[in-house]
């Protein structure tokens, strides 16, 4: 098979770089293009030293989509749509990992992101797709929002059991390593801030609130409100998602966990932990997988549930390639079989 020819815009990003890491093993994926505003000119590897001798590519301008089968754009908010536009026009697929796909109210948009949409009509083309949840819906359409990383584990932790909410308000306490707030400087990410701290931000206010509501109301059948509170960890990567509802009717803890065994059951990428297991973040570093715990507090008719994921793969860059396998065809596991280290 000919491998599909692949391009990076905002590769030495932290999402940038992890999808070059993580294509530059790709059996059916070739990188020939990778673009840098910021750094054009020098090579990859002198930015990042751990690509030397694995990929060496000089970065370049914008202007890199007429050598490509597929544009990851890998930008802030507001910045992709442009090349969304040119790369209809080249007949080039396009996966964005950025926030510019993932909602479907241009109005919420404008609220949460304080940016219009510039083309409606692309948004038409496009898809979003956590592939677990959504890959049915993918109709071969050239643009791919990839969803946010804390959307990812939250809404891999609720599907199973959503419909089973007693009410439409979930409350979801989630925690992220550093890189999940980019590369960019930021006096709460810088060292001294953020090293032996722990605290929550963004209460009740976080740009991921309206997709994770867009998300859980499509899986529920009726609009849900969530309580969305993000922490900052003092770790490189990773986020844990604890989850809170109450069940409409009494079910035991066996029910519960064999109605998430079911659902997931095909999945190669969601692992559903045995019954008194509760997920680490550890166990996922480096990979594709979503680790799930499921918990029930009869008393109260409670549900708990732990999601976690590497916010870096499953949250963004792995989860990116896992769309283009499904763009292109292949099996979804191609190039993304990473095995977590043990410690």
């Amino acid at each position: 098979m000919k491998k599909i020819k692949v391009g990076i815009i905002g590769a030495t990003g932290y999402a940038g770089v992890e999808l070059v890491r993580l294509l530059a093993l790709h059996p059916q994926a070739q990188i020939v293009a990778l673009s840098s505003v910021s750094y054009e000119g020098k090579r990859i590897s002198d930015v990042y030293p751990n690509l030397k001798d694995i990929c060496d590519d000089v970065l370049e301008n914008e202007d890199i989509i007429d050598r490509c089968d597929v544009i990851f754009t890998s930008l802030p908010h507001g910045l992709s749509e442009k090349f969304a536009g040119k790369c209809l026009d080249k007949g080039v697929k396009m996966i964005d990992l950025g926030a510019d796909f993932r909602l479907d109210s241009a109005e919420e948009y404008a609220k949460w992101y304080n940016k219009q949409y510039e083309d409606e009509k692309l948004h038409t083309q496009s898809v979003y797709c956590i592939p677990e949840l959504h890959r049915a819906a993918y109709k071969n359409q050239p643009i791919i929002g990839n969803p946010g990383c804390y959307p990812t584990s939250i809404a891999l932790g609720l599907a199973p059991a959503i419909k089973y909410a007693v009410d439409n308000t979930v409350v979801i306490d989630s925690k992220s390593g550093v890189t999940g707030a980019g590369r960019g400087l930021a006096d709460n990410t810088h060292y001294p801030n953020c090293n032996e701290a722990f605290s929550p931000y963004k209460v009740a206010s976080h740009r991921h609130t309206p997709e994770i509501e867009q998300t859980l109301s499509k899986l529920a059948g009726k609009k849900v409100n969530v309580t969305f509170v993000p922490h900052l960890l003092p770790v490189n990567r990773g986020i844990v998602s604890t989850i809170y509802f109450n069940v409409k009717e009494a079910m035991t803890a066996k029910q519960l966990h064999e109605i998430y065994s079911e659902f997931y059951k095909r999945e190669k990428f969601v692992r559903v932990l045995a019954s008194g297991e509760v997920a680490n973040l550890r166990n996922v570093k480096y990979s594709n997988y979503c680790d799930i715990s499921v918990h029930y507090d009869e008393h109260t008719q409670r549900v708990v549930i732990v999601s976690t994921i590497d916010n870096m793969v499953k949250g963004a860059a792995g989860q990116a390639i896992q769309n283009m396998n499904i763009m292109f065809g292949l099996e979804e596991k191609c190039g993304l079989e990473y095995i977590p280290p043990a410690f």
